[in-house]
C-alpha cells in the first residue's frame, strides 16, 4: 500500500487529487475543533455508561462530538438515512424502480437520502440541546433569551453536518476515495490516537497502564490481520459460458467466476446491532436520565453486561442473514445468466443455480457473521478482563471492533483506488 501510494504522488493527475483529499480532510477536522455557542462540553458524556450510542458517535466524528463543536453530529445523520433509504428500497416497489432506472434514478434516491438526513439532524441536534440543557453555558449569552440560544445550536450543529455532506461528495467527485468513508475513518483514526496518547501519558504516572498498552498493540495486530483475511475471503463459483455463432464471429465459450465474499455485509451487522441494543439507552439518557429504567438498563444492558454480550451476538447474526438477503440475490444472478448463455459448472441452469447459489451464499453468510460476532465482541470481553481500572475505559474507546473494521475496509479500498488510478493512467499513456 505505501508503495502504492508513493508512486501516485509521482503523477501530477492523482497527486492532485490526493492534495484536494486531504485539503478538505484538514478544513473537516479543523471544524471538530471549532465550538458551538452555549455548550459546556463536560456535560455531554457525564451520564455516559460503557460504549454506547454517544460514544459510537463521537467515535466517528473523531471526537467532535465531546468537544461540542459545529461538526458535532458528522456524518452520522447521512450514514443513517442511507442504510433507511436502501433498506425503503427493497420494501417500497415505487424506490426499487428508481434504484434500477440508471443515473436519473439514482439522483433522485440521492436527493431523498440528503432530505432523510436532513430531518434525522434536526431530531438529533433537538435531542441533545433538549436533553442537555442543563449543561449548557448561557452565562456568554445572558442578553439573549434561553429558547433563542438553543435554536442556534440546533441550527448551528444540523447546518454543520450539512457542511460535513457537501464536503464528503466534493471529496468524491475531485479526490480520491469515497468521501464519506474517508471523513469516517480520519474521525476513528483521530479518537484511536488520541486513546493511545493518553494511555502513553498515564504510563508515566502508573507502570501498569504499559500492560495496557502492551495489550491494546497485540489485540489491534490480530485483529487487524482478521480482518483483512475475513476481507479478501471468498469462494470463486465457475461459470461457463456457451458459444455463439452470431454471422461470421464467435462468442461466448469462455469461462469465468462469479466472487462470493466470506464478509459480503462489512461492517453493517455490527451497526445495526449496537444502533438497536443503545438506541433504547440513548432516550433514556437525554429525556429520564436519573430513572431507575436508566440505572436498570445501564446495569444490565451496558456493554460490559453478558446479556449485551449474548444479545449483540444475536443480532449480529440475524442482520448479517437479512443484509446477505439484500445485497445478493441468487434469482436475479440465476437469471441473468441464463440470459447471457451462462451456466454454473455441473449444475443445471434456472432455479437449481439459485438454489446451489443461494447455499453457497448461506453458509458464507453464517461463517463469515459468526467471525464478525467474535471480533466484535472482543471489546466488551476485554472490558470484563481487564475491570473496573481506569485504563479500562480509554482501552475501550480506542478498541471498538467497529472503527478497526471501518479503518481496515477504508484503508483497502482506498488502495484498490489508487491501484486503479494508476492503471487506467498507464493504459491512457500506452494508448498515446
Amino acid at each position: 500500500m505505501f508503495r502504492t501510494i508513493i508512486d501516485a504522488f509521482k503523477v501530477k493527475e492523482i497527486r492532485n487529487k490526493i492534495l484536494i483529499t486531504l485539503l478538505l480532510l484538514f478544513v473537516y477536522r479543523v471544524g471538530c475543533w471549532i465550538p458551538c455557542v452555549g455548550f459546556d462540553a463536560s456535560v455531554i458524556f457525564e451520564n455516559s455508561s460503557g460504549f454506547g450510542f454517544f460514544e459510537l458517535m463521537n467515535m466517528v466524528s473523531g471526537g467532535a462530538l465531546a468537544n461540542c463543536s459545529v461538526l458535532a453530529l458528522g456524518v452520522s445523520p447521512y450514514i443513517t438515512a442511507s442504510i433507511v433509504i436502501q433498506l425503503l428500497t427493497v420494501a417500497i416497489p415505487a424506490l426499487e424502480r428508481l434504484a434500477k432506472s440508471g443515473e436519473d434514478g439514482r439522483r433522485k434516491l440521492n436527493l431523498y437520502t440528503r432530505i432523510t438526513a436532513l430531518i434525522l439532524a434536526l431530531a438529533q441536534a433537538i435531542g441533545i440541546v433538549v436533553g442537555y440543557s442543563e449543561g449548557m453555558d448561557y452565562a456568554l449569552t445572558s442578553a439573549i433569551p434561553e429558547w433563542l440560544v438553543g435554536c442556534g445550536a440546533v441550527i448551528i450543529m444540523v447546518a454543520g453536518s450539512m457542511f460535513t455532506v457537501w464536503i464528503g461528495e466534493r471529496i468524491t467527485d475531485l479526490g480520491i476515495g469515497n468521501g464519506t468513508s474517508l471523513l469516517i475513518f480520519v474521525g476513528i483514526l483521530s479518537s484511536a490516537g488520541t486513546s493511545v496518547a493518553a494511555i502513553i501519558s498515564e504510563c508515566f504516572n502508573d507502570i501498569t497502564y504499559l500492560w495496557y498498552l502492551a495489550l491494546f498493540i497485540v489485540a489491534i495486530v490480530i485483529i487487524f490481520a482478521f480482518i483483512v483475511f475475513m476481507d479478501n475471503s471468498e469462494e470463486r463459483v465457475k461459470v461457463q459460458y456457451a458459444k455463439q455463432i452470431k454471422g461470421n464471429k464467435m462468442y461466448g465459450g469462455q469461462s469465468q467466476h462469479i466472487p462470493i465474499k466470506l464478509n459480503a455485509t462489512g461492517v453493517m451487522p455490527i451497526i445495526f446491532a449496537s444502533a438497536l441494543l443503545t438506541f433504547p439507552q440513548l432516550i433514556i439518557s437525554i429525556f429520564w436520565p436519573d430513572s431507575d429504567a436508566y440505572a436498570w438498563y445501564s446495569e444490565w444492558m451496558g456493554t460490559d453486561s453478558w446479556l449485551y454480550i449474548v444479545l449483540t451476538a444475536l443480532l449480529i447474526l440475524v442482520f448479517a442473514f437479512f443484509y446477505s438477503k439484500i445485497s445478493f440475490d441468487p434469482d436475479d444472478i440465476s437469471k441473468r445468466l441464463q440470459q447471457q448463455g451462462g451456466f454454473v459448472t455441473g449444475i443445471r441452469p434456472g432455479k437449481p443455480t439459485a438454489e446451489y447459489l443461494g447455499r453457497i451464499s448461506g453458509r458464507l453468510t453464517f461463517f463469515g457473521a459468526l467471525m464478525l460476532a467474535i471480533i466484535a465482541l472482543i471489546p466488551s470481553l476485554a472490558f470484563k478482563a481487564i475491570g473496573d481500572y481506569a485504563g479500562a475505559a480509554i482501552l475501550i474507546n480506542a478498541f471498538s471492533t467497529t472503527g478497526l473494521m471501518i479503518v481496515v475496509s477504508v484503508a483497502l479500498e482506498l488502495e484498490k483506488q489508487l491501484s486503479a488510478q494508476m492503471v487506467i493512467r498507464n493504459h491512457k499513456g500506452f494508448l498515446s
